[in-house]
C-alpha cells in the first residue's frame, strides 16, 4: 500500500536534491566518482507564518522559495565541476564592493536574471506576437486564446532544443531518477537501485506539471482583463503571475493527492510533457538520487 509522503526534488548537474521531512538534501556524483552529500535544515516560510500558509498565497511562496532553492543547490552542484581560471571582472567588482556578502548577491542576481528572461520569454514575448492578430477581428477571449497557444508553443520549443544539448540530457536522466526514487519511496518498497529502476519516470506532482498549469490557468484569468494597450496587456501578466502560480499551486497538489478521473485527465498533459524533460536514468544515476532521499527523510545521516 502507498504511503503519504510529501518529498519533493530536484535535478542538478550530476546530482539531485531532495527536500523531505529532515531538510534538504543535495547529493552529486563528482568527476571521481564519490557522491557528495550536502544537507541543510530548512522550514518552509508557509509554515513559519500563518498567513503565508493560506491556499494560493502558500503557492506562490513556495515558488519563491523552490526558485532560490533551486538556484543555491544548482550553483553548488556546479562548483565540483568549474574550472581554475580568473574571476570575471563582474565578479571581482562584486567581491570587492560586497566582501562576504558577494555569493549572496550573486546569486540574488541570477534569480531576479533569471526570473526576468522567464517572464520576457513565456509571458511578454507571446502578448506581442500576439498583437499580430489583433488587426484581424478576433475577440478578446480569442486574442487571449491566441496568447496562450503561442505561450505554449514557445515553451514547448524551448524544453524540445535545450533538450538537445549534451549537458542537460544528463540533468534530464537525473531529473527521470528522482522521479523513479520517489515512487519507490512511495510504494514502500526497499530503496535500491534495482528497485527503482522498475518504477515510472512521470510524477503527477512535477514541477513540469506545474509550470504546463500556469499556462492553462494563465490563459483563462488573462481573457477577464481584455486586450487593450500593449503596456496595460503586459502589466496585468506581471502583476497576475502571483495569483496564477497559487491558483496552478493548490491545482497540484489536488492532483497529487486525487485519484480521481479528472485528476488523471488534468495530469495527462503535464505527465506527456515530462517525456521531453525527463530520460531513463541507469543505476549509478538512480544510487545518487537514493543517497537525496535518504538523508532528507533521515533515513541515513
Amino acid at each position: 500500500m502507498a504511503k503519504n509522503v510529501n518529498v519533493g526534488g530536484q535535478a542538478v548537474i550530476e546530482g539531485v536534491m531532495m527536500r523531505g521531512s529532515m531538510g534538504i538534501a543535495t547529493a552529486v556524483r563528482t568527476a571521481e566518482g564519490e557522491i557528495v552529500v550536502e544537507k541543510k535544515s530548512y522550514t518552509s516560510y508557509t509554515k513559519k507564518n500563518k498567513f503565508f500558509g493560506l491556499p494560493i498565497i502558500r503557492g506562490f511562496i513556495s515558488l519563491i522559495e523552490s526558485l532560490v532553492i533551486g538556484v543555491q543547490t544548482l550553483n553548488y552542484s556546479a562548483s565540483f565541476f568549474e574550472e581554475e581560471g580568473e574571476a570575471s571582472k563582474i565578479d571581482k567588482w562584486i567581491e570587492k564592493i560586497f566582501k562576504d556578502k558577494s555569493n549572496d548577491i550573486i546569486m540574488g542576481l541570477s534569480l531576479v536574471i533569471s526570473l526576468v528572461i522567464s517572464i520576457g520569454l513565456f509571458f511578454v514575448l507571446p502578448t506581442l506576437v500576439a498583437n499580430v492578430f489583433s488587426e484581424m477581428g478576433t475577440g478578446t477571449i480569442g486574442m487571449n486564446i491566441v496568447e496562450g497557444i503561442i505561450r505554449v508553443l514557445i515553451f514547448l520549443l524551448y524544453v524540445y532544443l535545450i533538450g538537445k544539448m549534451e549537458d542537460i540530457k544528463r540533468v534530464y536522466q537525473y531529473h527521470g531518477a528522482e522521479h523513479k526514487t520517489i515512487f519507490c519511496y512511495e510504494n514502500n518498497v526497499e530503496l535500491t537501485p534495482e528497485n527503482a529502476a522498475k518504477f515510472g519516470r512521470l510524477h503527477p506532482r512535477c514541477g513540469t506539471n506545474f509550470l504546463f498549469l500556469v499556462m492553462i490557468v494563465s490563459i483563462i484569468m488573462f481573457s477577464f482583463t481584455g486586450w487593450n494597450s500593449i503596456g496595460e496587456r503586459i502589466m496585468y501578466r506581471v502583476i497576475l503571475l502571483p495569483l496564477i502560480s497559487g491558483v496552478s499551486y493548490e491545482i497540484i497538489k489536488w492532483m497529487g493527492k486525487s485519484k480521481g478521473p479528472l485528476a488523471k485527465i488534468l495530469s495527462y498533459p503535464g505527465l506527456k510533457l515530462q517525456n521531453l524533460t525527463t530520460r531513463e536514468p541507469d543505476l549509478s544515476q538512480l544510487e545518487v538520487a537514493i543517497k537525496a532521499l535518504k538523508v532528507a527523510e533521515g533515513i541515513e545521516n
